[in-house]
């Protein structure tokens, strides 16, 4: 007895997965630039962990790398533009050390996530 492999959805269903990303990034990215300053440095971990979390799991979602690069981008955008400010001068972020690690940290989870190959299956 053998079973068929799964089909690959319908192409608005990929979409709707890829936008739904997306907002999902923008959403984490936004949650962990609060989080990171708020409880440092174990809120910075909780961030970066979630980050990371959020780009290998759309990855393995989707069984490619636009499942990774959609959060991706929301993050990024969020975060650059949290880290903008206002032209009042007030910011989100102060420019201290812990906003620099979760830049820089959910950029290389981003990066590892993209080059980390799938996990060799099991012998059978």
């Amino acid at each position: 007895m053998s079973t068929a492999p799964a089909s690959a959805p319908a192409p608005a269903v990929r979409y709707a997965l890829y936008a739904g990303l997306l907002v999902l990034g923008a959403l984490v990215g936004t949650a962990g630039a609060l989080v990171q300053a708020a409880w440092f440095p174990l809120g910075l971990l909780l961030a970066l962990l979630a980050t990371a979390a959020l780009f290998y799991g759309g990855m393995r979602a989707t069984g490619n790398q636009l499942g990774l690069a959609a959060p991706a981008g929301g993050w990024l955008v969020a975060v650059i533009v949290l880290s903008l400010g206002r032209p009042e001068g007030d910011g989100l972020f102060g420019g201290g050390i812990g906003e620099l690690l979760f830049l820089f940290g959910g950029m290389g989870a981003a990066v590892i996530c993209t080059t980390v190959s799938r996990l060799p299956q099991g012998s059978s």
